[in-house]
Order: C-alpha cells, then sequence, then structure tokens
C-alpha cells in the first residue's frame, strides 16, 4: 500500500478539521502510487462541497516549492471547466499544508474509471479535452519548466551507460543516439501552453465514452503543446505488444483537432517530437530498472515497450498527420 507515513485517527480527524468540508467518517489508504501516501477520505460534508476526498501526503520526488504551480493549476483548469480535481484549500485559504514536517493537499474525489484498452472514441474524448485543457491554460499566470525534457532524457541514458543498458536488451544503447538527436531539436518556435506530460490511460478518469476527470499532474510543465499531445499519442495508441492502432491515434488526433487546429510547423515536426517523447520513458525507465534490485518487490517496466514506440515513429511518423 501507498502510505508511507502513519496517520492515526485522531491525526486525520485533526488535519480535516482545519478545512471546511464536515467532519471525517473514514480514511482508507489508497494502493496506488509509488511516490506519495495518499487516502480516500470520506466526510459528513458541507456547503460548496462533496464528502468524498483524496488526501495526499508528499514523500519524494516533488519540490515543495512546486507545490503552488501543481495545485493552482488545478484550480485554475476548475474553474474553466475541465475535468480536473479542485483543490480544498484550508479555513485560512492555503491549499496545502505541513503535516508530520510533510506537505499535504486535500484534493477532490472524481468518478470514473480508466480505460484498459481505449477505444477510438475514448481516444478522440480525450483528444477533445487535452485541446481544451491547453486553451485554458494559457492564461495561467505561472510557468515550470520540464524537468524531463529532451536534453534530461540524453542525460539519464548517458549516465545509465551502453554496457549498462545492453544488459537490459541489446538495442537499448542505440536510444543514446537516439536522445541525443532529439535534445538537438528546437522547439522553442512553437506554440505553448501549460501541459500535463504523463498523460496515460491511467491518469484519465472515464464514465464510457466521457472524460470525468484528469489527475496525477505533478509532471505537469510549460511547454510545446504539441510534446503534450505527442505523450498522450505515444501512451494511448499502442497495444500492450506496442504494435500501432491506427484507429485511436486518428481518432486522438481528430479530437484534438476538432478543438484546437495543429499549426504547420507541428504537424510537420510531430514524429520527431514523439520518438522524443517516447525517449523520455526509455530513459527513465531504463534508469529505474537499473536502480531496482533484482530481489526487490517491484514489477520493473520494461523501457524496450518505448524503444519500440519510438521506432514505429522513425519510420512511419511522418505520414501520420499528413493531410
Amino acid at each position: 500500500m501507498a502510505v508511507y507515513t502513519h496517520l492515526g485517527a485522531e491525526d486525520l480527524a485533526r488535519l480535516i478539521g482545519e478545512y471546511d468540508v464536515g467532519e471525517l467518517v473514514s480514511a482508507k489508504g489508497i494502493a496506488e502510487g509509488v511516490s506519495n501516501s495518499n487516502w480516500l477520505v470520506e466526510t459528513t460534508g458541507s456547503a460548496g462541497s462533496g464528502t468524498r476526498f483524496i488526501l495526499t501526503l508528499y514523500e519524494r520526488r516533488i519540490d515543495y516549492a512546486d507545490l503552488p504551480y501543481f495545485l493552482g493549476l488545478l484550480d485554475h483548469l476548475a474553474g474553466k471547466g475541465c475535468p480536473v480535481p479542485r483543490t480544498m484549500h484550508d479555513r485560512a485559504g492555503a491549499s496545502w499544508r505541513m503535516v508530520e514536517g510533510k506537505a499535504a493537499a486535500l484534493i477532490e474525489f472524481l468518478p470514473g474509471v480508466s480505460p484498459t484498452r481505449p477505444t477510438p472514441a475514448q481516444a478522440r474524448s480525450i483528444g477533445a479535452v487535452l485541446a481544451n485543457l491547453h486553451l485554458a491554460a494559457q492564461d495561467f499566470p505561472h510557468t515550470r519548466a520540464n524537468a524531463m525534457d529532451f536534453p534530461a532524457n540524453a542525460a539519464i541514458l548517458e549516465a545509465c551507460g551502453a554496457e549498462a543498458l545492453a544488459t537490459i536488451d541489446a538495442g537499448l544503447p542505440a536510444m543514446i543516439a537516439a536522445a541525443h538527436e532529439a535534445a538537438a531539436l528546437d522547439l522553442a518556435g512553437l506554440p505553448r501552453s501549460q501541459t500535463h506530460t504523463d498523460l496515460f490511460p491511467d491518469n484519465v478518469l472515464m464514465l464510457g465514452d466521457r472524460v470525468t476527470g484528469l489527475i496525477d499532474f505533478y509532471f505537469a510543465c510549460t511547454g510545446p503543446m504539441v510534446l503534450d499531445l505527442a505523450v498522450t499519442h505515444a501512451a494511448w495508441c499502442f497495444d500492450g505488444a506496442s504494435a500501432y492502432r491506427a484507429d485511436c491515434g486518428a481518432a486522438l488526433v481528430e479530437g484534438y483537432q476538432s478543438v484546437r487546429r495543429l499549426t504547420s510547423e507541428e504537424r510537420t515536426l510531430f514524429a520527431e517530437v514523439a520518438k522524443g517523447a517516447c525517449l523520455r520513458f526509455v530513459a527513465s525507465r531504463a534508469e529505474d530498472w537499473l536502480d531496482t534490485p533484482d530481489d526487490a518487490l517491484v514489477t520493473r517496466k520494461d523501457p524496450m515497450q518505448f524503444a519500440r514506440r519510438w521506432q514505429f515513429y522513425h519510420e512511419h511518423g511522418a505520414g501520420l498527420l499528413a493531410g
């Protein structure tokens, strides 16, 4: 269970009492997630709030200086009607508090289920929602650099080293040169907004074909909108064996462009941007693979899954957005 810090019933009740959400009824630890402690909290509710919330205690892999950006972005997007959870502010107006020496935030609970094998209709819906998010976020007053940009991915793979990467798969060392090629891309002139950059199906909640929630904004940053689309395309439009699902790919882009048309430069660069997007997950998964002991009770994620998706974009990406 992803609860690293134990909070007793009295501690939880005291914390919830700092918010105008009613009294604590129950709190259940959530198994998902590997970086933070999370609880599903139920309260008696109050005017203007629901009765179910997610309480997160930030344990690692987050700079507290970034919390105003992450939580403020949620409030900004929710205020514009995007399907994201609102941050609950305490009675003093703060969006987060310190508990046991760690930052804690109370977030609105949203209904829905993450799709395991997205349909084209679901892909079309997430494309449209992503475009709406990009437009809604353009006047958000804060910015955050992308800590996992293309140069960072190249640096991670270099640090892993070709010899170590080859112990994972013989084809993996070739990704070092590919990452340096991506790092040399000039994306400065592409249209920018605030971006999610990690919109895998498990970070989306749906009821049927309708998107009810986008969650886990802790990789959000300021950057090219087409990079966010490329990450989502790579995450949603392949099967478990990394075979391309053309119906989902076409539907996702169609949904996005029904709200925001891509520029000619974005369309031209899409394949190269998508290759760079894949390399982010090649790099992070390879690093985690090499840092995880063989006897650890953790299922490693195969970096070659995204290396194969990189290969698809390398061979076929130029024609994806033609026309």
